[in-house]
C-alpha cells in the first residue's frame, strides 16, 4: 500500500474520528483537524496523528490552519484532503466574519482551506473528498444573490444549500483541475448517529436526541468506514471524479442544480470574493 499524507477535518468526533481510527493501522501520515482541542488531541494520540485546532466559524483560523498544514507537509504535498467538518445549526446567526454560520462552516471555510492548500494538493495529484448530504437534494436551492438566506431562513434550507454547495464545489474542482491531476468527489455518508445536529433548531434534532436514532441512524463507525473507502480508493477506478455518491453508490438522485455549470462557476466566483481570494 502506498503511503499517503491524509488531512481530515471534522476529526475530533463522528465519522472523521472513526475514519482516522480505521486508518491508524495503515502506514499513512494522518493530519487531523477539529474544533475541540481536547477531543482532537485525544484522537490524534490514539491514532499517532499530527493534529491542529481550528474553528471554521472563524476564517482567520482557517487561514492559519492552511499555513500550519503547508508548513507541516513541506515539499511532500498532500495526497488526500477530506473536507468533513460541518453541521446544521439553529437560528440565523452571523459569524464574526459576517456570514450565516451554516454557509460558512459547511462551505466557505472548506472552500477557503482547499484553495489555500492547492499548491500542496496539485503537487501530489490529490483527491479532495467532500462530505455532503442527501439534504442537498431534499432542502437545497441556491440563490447566488442570497447565499446567506436572508430573505427566508430555515435551518433545513441553510443546511441543504450548504450541502448543495459542496456538490457544486466538487464539480468545479473537477472542471478546473482534473487536467492537472486533481480528483474530487462528494458523498452522503448515511444518516449517522453523531452530535452534529445538537446545536440545531431543525426538526432533525429530534431524531438525533430520541430513541428513534436506534432505528433510523447508522453508527459513526459505519459512516467512517465509508469515508475511509473514498480515502483508500483509487480515483477514476474505485470512484469517479466530479461525481456524487450516496454512501458508496454512484447516484443520479441529485438536486437538478448540480448540473448547472453556470451556477457552479458563479458559486465559485462568489465564494472566492466572499473569502478574499482572487477568482480563478
Amino acid at each position: 500500500m502506498t503511503r499517503k499524507t491524509i488531512v481530515i477535518t471534522g476529526a475530533s468526533d463522528g465519522i472523521g474520528a472513526a475514519a482516522a481510527r480505521q486508518l491508524a493501522d495503515a502506514d499513512h501520515r494522518l493530519i487531523l483537524v477539529g474544533r475541540s482541542a481536547e477531543k482532537t488531541r485525544a484522537v490524534a494520540v490514539e491514532t499517532g496523528a499530527t493534529h491542529f485546532t481550528a474553528d471554521f466559524a472563524r476564517l482567520d483560523e482557517v487561514r492559519e490552519l492552511a499555513a500550519q498544514i503547508a508548513a507541516e507537509v513541506g515539499e511532500n504535498g498532500i495526497d488526500v484532503l477530506a473536507n468533513n467538518a460541518g453541521g446544521i445549526f439553529g437560528d440565523r446567526t452571523p459569524t464574526v466574519d459576517g456570514f450565516e454560520k451554516t454557509l460558512q462552516v459547511n462551505h466557505l471555510a472548506p472552500f477557503l482551506l482547499t484553495n489555500l492548500l492547492l499548491p500542496q494538493l496539485l503537487r501530489s495529484g490529490a483527491a479532495v473528498i467532500n462530505t455532503s448530504s442527501v439534504a442537498h437534494r431534499l432542502f437545497g436551492h441556491i440563490d447566488i444573490d442570497d447565499l446567506d438566506n436572508a430573505k427566508k431562513y430555515s435551518a433545513n434550507k441553510a443546511y441543504g444549500d450548504a450541502k448543495l454547495a459542496n456538490v457544486l464545489f466538487t464539480k468545479s474542482l473537477h472542471t478546473k483541475f482534473h487536467a492537472d491531476g486533481l480528483r474530487a468527489v462528494a458523498f452522503h455518508p448515511g444518516t449517522v448517529s453523531t452530535n452534529f445536529a445538537s446545536e440545531s433548531s431543525s426538526i432533525m434534532r429530534l431524531v438525533y436526541r430520541t430513541p428513534l436514532k436506534r432505528l433510523l441512524l447508522i453508527s459513526a463507525e459505519k459512516g467512517g468506514g465509508t469515508l475511509r473507502w473514498f480515502i483508500d480508493g483509487t480515483p477514476d477506478d474505485t470512484w469517479f471524479s466530479g461525481a456524487y455518491y450516496d454512501e458508496r453508490t454512484l447516484s443520479n438522485r441529485v438536486n437538478p442544480q448540480t448540473d448547472d455549470a453556470a451556477l457552479a462557476e458563479a458559486l465559485w466566483q462568489r465564494s472566492a470574493e466572499l473569502v478574499g481570494l482572487t477568482p480563478r
